[in-house]
């Protein structure tokens, strides 16, 4: 009988770590979320229909704020040292990341302390911290020499807890995910060596891919081309005023492993196509037919020469992988079809299965951008469960065998 472990996810999101971990045989204790939009998401999918947490009877089962929990809970917290093997999940990572503003004085920057300080109250055998890659690079470093970046504030912390410590680099491409995204992974272990993860993961690659059909390369088109608009098109069950798409047939190995247990004949949860006015549509057509580089973003000398207002816009390559996907689904065009991506074009690219729904609404704007988790945005905020599977094996592994056996 394979060993039960358990894990508590912190910024959960809408559960693609928590997802990749349940699939990996882990048993979930309970995750802390502060969105309301995102948390719906994983409660749906975790809670109500995987039973997934063995939720505690003195937290409630909703969206909560760290650090409401650490000032409320701190004692229930406490108890549960010596009883949790793995934390998992990184604070929200805007102020941090290269692809926006990086800003600073940001306050979700600060989240990192209450990071810390709940793995002081639990004292897991393992941690591990995903953030994005700007999280290693110091903030004005330029008029500040001494300035270090949160990388290494984490580091220090989970070191002085006596944790030992592994951080690294990982793209996710590597990992059968189609996207080209890189993040910080950090790994500490209490009693062991972190840096069998990174050998276990790729010792342990090839043969977890292979048992789901898949290869370490996964194209666009791999991902995504039984989602085409031109299957047909109906009513969108749940946003008034718009269109989803229809399945086509299954036309590779990942659209087969995305869709397993679903029914062809329903409509793919949101999979409903934005409005887009004539113009876009004949801006977007124009570059998918005749644009020569795909798949990067457009330059701004080339932007000004093909009449493009918008600031970041990439047209997509069906044959290799996407670019990061951010929160933004503006920022990219099909490959095929003159429109942007759905949200379940956007999770397939993420490697959630379709089984996996999306609540709360489809996009936002404005000031709200600041309070809402849309459903674009849960996606591109969440680590990919593919990726977070094979973690979760590694870390299984890591876990059984202890410090003298890998």
């Amino acid at each position: 009988m394979q060993q039960q472990f358990n894990y508590i996810d912190l910024f959960a999101g809408c559960g693609g770590l928590s997802l990749g971990l349940h699939l990996s045989g882990w048993r979930g204790v309970f995750a802390i979320e502060k969105s309301p939009f995102a948390f719906a998401t994983l409660k749906y999918n975790l809670i109500d229909n995987r039973n997934h947490f063995d939720w505690p009877k003195w937290l409630p089962i909703s969206n909560h704020d760290i650090n409401e929990i650490l000032l409320k809970h701190s004692t229930q917290l406490a108890e549960l040292q010596g009883n949790i093997d793995l934390v998992v999940g990184g604070p929200p990572c805007q102020g941090f990341s290269m692809a926006g503003k990086r800003v600073e004085n940001d306050v979700r920057n600060q989240l990192v302390f209450s990071y810390v300080q709940f793995i002081k109250l639990i004292q897991p055998k393992v941690v591990l911290f995903e953030n994005v890659k700007g999280f290693t690079f110091a903030f004005n470093k330029k008029n500040n020499k001494d300035a270090i970046p949160y990388s290494e504030i984490v580091i220090n912390a989970l070191q002085s807890l006596g944790y030992n410590i592994e951080p690294q680099i990982i793209d996710f491409s590597k990992y059968g995910v189609p996207q080209r995204r890189k993040r910080f992974i950090l790994i500490g272990i209490k009693n062991g060596n972190p840096k069998w993860f990174q050998q276990l993961l790729t010792e342990s690659v090839d043969s977890f891919l292979s048992e789901k059909g898949l290869t370490t390369y996964t194209n666009l088109s791999d991902a995504i081309s039984d989602l085409l608009k031109e299957n047909g098109e109906v009513m969108t069950p749940d946003r008034h005023g718009f269109c989803s798409g229809l399945y086509g047939d299954v036309m590779s190995n990942y659209q087969k492993l995305m869709r397993s247990g679903i029914d062809p004949s329903i409509i793919p949860d949101s999979h409903s196509f934005a409005h887009h006015n004539t113009d876009s549509i004949a801006l977007f057509a124009k570059l998918i037919s005749q644009y020569p580089i795909k798949g990067k973003r457009i330059a701004n000398q080339e932007r000004e020469l093909w009449n493009i207002r918008k600031r970041g816009l990439t047209v997509l390559d069906e044959k290799t992988i996407t670019p990061t996907l951010t929160s933004h689904p503006d920022d990219y065009i099909h490959y095929k079809e003159p429109r942007i991506l759905t949200v379940r074009e956007y999770a397939r690219i993420q490697s959630f299965p379709d089984w996996y729904e999306f609540k709360m609404k489809y996009t936002t704007g404005g000031k709200m951008r600041k309070k809402e988790v849309p459903r674009y945005t849960q996606i591109g905020n969440a680590v990919p469960p593919l990726f977070a599977e094979l973690a979760g094996r590694v870390i299984r592994k890591m876990l059984q065998y202890g410090p003298n056996e890998i």
